[in-house]
């Protein structure tokens, strides 16, 4: 993807904002969903690509997906072409923990990703970034890691398949291979990159610099080795809202599936 279309994302403001922290239109307006299409460098899930995974699974696609909620994509072609071929893939989705429960429009992405993990019987990882809530809502250590304790047992409930399904918070996980490929990451990405995509200022403490890698990184196999040893050229699929998306542009990271 080009990068000069991607440092002008966050910045649009007399228009719209929409990166993670921040989903606003001029005056109150709506969201210029097309727009944000061509801006990320994403395409339609157009029909075909639907019936593709209906005949791919043998059963129904997603209601998310019939009904246009999961509206765009990148690179989900691929997937299902690797699929095809009889390649596995794994699902990366997350939680920032800011509130004491899961309501209905944070169960959306988890419910669509419980879809995935039984239509194509893959593993999932799923990142609580209570660190992230530390940083951006001014809550202290403690109280964001008993936030995500709080939701993950709302994720749980969800039922995924526990065998399956690695569940980690930043704070308890991050280190070894994670932090190596976390410092690979943070040594591609520029100051004025990151300034452009996600609008940090000078205002902004380091703490909100350093964390786009964390939340990057659990798109690439080899942050779990526990979990997927030597297979660093495992497929990482990520289901996730519109305003998620400038954290895997960075890098132009895995394939993607967009929730409007």
């Amino acid at each position: 993807m080009d990068v000069d279309k991607k440092d002008s994302i966050a910045s649009d403001s007399s228009d719209q904002v929409v990166n993670p922290w921040e989903v606003s239109a001029k005056d109150g307006g709506k969201i210029d969903y097309d727009k944000l299409i061509d801006q990320f460098g994403c395409q339609r899930l157009d029909a075909s690509l639907i019936d593709r995974v209906q005949r791919l699974t043998s059963r129904q696609p997603h209601v998310f997906l019939r009904r246009g909620v999961f509206f765009a994509h990148r690179d989900f072609n691929e997937v299902l072409d690797a699929y095809e071929r009889g390649d596995k893939f794994y699902l990366y989705t997350g939680r920032g923990p800011s509130s004491e429960a899961l309501h209905l429009g944070h169960l959306i992405p988890f419910m669509f990703t419980k879809y995935l993990q039984e239509a194509f019987k893959v593993p999932l990882v799923v990142q609580l970034t209570d660190d992230e809530k530390c940083m951006w809502k001014n809550l202290s250590v403690e109280e964001s890691q008993r936030l995500a304790r709080e939701n993950a047992k709302d994720i749980i409930a969800c039922g995924f398949d526990v065998t399956k399904t690695f569940i980690f918070s930043d704070f308890d996980y991050v280190g070894g291979a994670f932090y190596k490929n976390m410092v690979k990451v943070a040594k591609c990405v520029t100051l004025n990159k990151a300034m452009g995509i996600f609008g940090f200022s000078g205002e902004d403490h380091i703490g909100k610099l350093s964390f786009p890698p964390v939340q990057a990184v659990p798109s690439f196999p080899s942050s779990f080795l526990h979990l997927f040893p030597g297979n660093d050229k495992l497929r990482c699929l990520i289901p996730c809202a519109i305003d998620q998306v400038c954290c895997f542009l960075t890098l132009d990271l895995d394939p993607i599936l967009i929730l409007g």
